[in-house]
């Protein structure tokens, strides 16, 4: 099959069973919304959510948040995996917003790569769902399902894999597909126990075709 005909059975699929999906972070600020991808590295949406929830009713404000001590916000995270280098990433975030930026958070990719513990994905994500800048943010979910469709390489990198996407995809369409691809992932191609026989994607899935 072409590539550019899976594209089409991809994207009319997803529409089929996940028309109108979204971030299932919570947030209330921007800067709580950046400091809550950040820590939901190799943690569960709801995880996070269950940590910041009452963090942010708790402390109110950036300069509340930049007075607390590491020990004070270790203690806040510590049901999160990596608790202490979250801990401190956060910190320097607060602190970075505050000295730096104004208390704002940039929508420039180079100026949010440069605040602790942001990396390219975590840019993505916050550039896609703050300012609505496309992006296609490539997590466990999207790498994992767009090796399974064949739309890459089982050895490609998750940054292959997210210029594969951007080329393949209409740049109008990546923040749309990019929640579809994670939700795919999330409740449908699972991990473990995948719903291979209710998908009407066997047919060019390597995991289905291998069986």
């Amino acid at each position: 099959m072409k590539l550019e005909d899976k594209i089409v059975i991809i994207q009319k699929y997803f529409d089929e069973i996940l028309p109108d999906v979204g971030c299932e972070l919570t947030y209330k600020s921007d800067y709580g919304f950046l400091i809550s991808v950040m820590l939901s590295a190799q943690c569960t949406d709801k995880k996070v959510n269950k940590v910041t929830e009452p963090f942010f009713e708790k402390y109110k404000s950036l300069e509340e948040i930049n007075a607390l001590s590491l020990e004070e916000v270790e203690e806040s995270i510590k049901s999160l995996g990596l608790y202490k280098n979250k801990a401190k990433n956060l910190k320097g975030i607060v602190h970075e917003l505050s000295t730096r930026f104004n208390g704002k958070v940039p929508s420039d990719k180079n100026e949010l790569m440069s605040l602790p513990g942001v990396g390219n994905k975590t840019a993505n994500v916050v550039l896609a769902e703050l300012f609505k800048i496309p992006e296609f943010p490539v997590d466990t979910h999207v790498n994992r399902v767009s090796k399974r469709l064949g739309l890459a390489k089982e050895s490609d990198d998750v940054l292959t894999v997210e210029n594969k996407l951007k080329k393949e995809f209409e740049k109008e369409n990546w923040i749309k597909l990019h929640h579809q691809f994670i939700h795919f992932g999330r409740y449908y191609c699972k991990a473990i126990s995948p719903s291979c026989k209710t998908c009407k994607l066997q047919g060019i899935c390597s995991k289905t075709l291998q069986n």
